[in-house]
């Protein structure tokens, strides 16, 4: 017995030192080399935090692009997806509700023209971008309600499509914070 437990011991003051020590405190250091120190990249406006780079915001007025839904309603200390399965009544009606929604605010498009980022909720239900196809089908509803040409909300749009890393990596991507604080800003 003695031939086991002394290992078994060493091992396990090794692993306590490894796991609950030297690890914990490599991913904290790591962090503090990324972007906002690992504490969330925030977005300022006139010296005040109004966002975070990486958590979606819920935007319902028609003058500004429309996030992904969450399934969360964005609390980002309770990130989480629905867990409802694609053939589950309740997921359907609050998808058949979304599109209605949308559909209701965005005369003129048809059902088919929705993407489905913007009638479904994300696994993490805090995704801060839509894809530039779900910055366009909104374009004429922002335009309309800002007194805008359409042409002139593309054109931020563009400008604030983000192109995938290394031209390979992950697609293009808008973030829906980003566009609507340049929509602001336009004049």
């Amino acid at each position: 017995m003695k031939n086991y437990l002394l290992p078994s011991l060493r091992l396990t003051l090794v692993l306590i030192v490894l796991f609950g020590g030297l690890y914990p405190l490599s991913v904290f250091l790591i962090g503090k080399l990324a972007p906002g120190h690992g504490d969330g990249v925030t977005i300022e406006k006139n010296g005040k935090v109004i966002g975070f780079e990486n958590i979606g915001q819920k935007f319902t007025d028609d003058k500004y692009f429309w996030s992904r839904p969450s399934a969360v309603n964005y609390n980002a200390s309770g990130s989480a997806g629905s867990n409802k399965a694609t053939s589950n009544p309740d997921y359907l009606k609050d998808v058949q509700a979304r599109i209605d929604t949308f559909l209701k605010h965005n005369p003129g498009i048809q059902k088919s023209d929705i993407p489905s980022e913007l009638v479904t909720a994300s696994g993490s239900g805090l995704d801060p971008d839509i894809s530039p196809e779900g910055a366009l089908v909104q374009v004429k509803r922002v335009a309309n309600a800002r007194h805008f040409s359409e042409e002139k909300v593309k054109e931020l749009v563009d400008k604030n499509t983000q192109k995938p890393l290394w031209g390979i990596m992950g697609p293009e991507k808008v973030n829906v914070l980003k566009l609507n604080l340049a929509l602001d800003e336009m004049k």
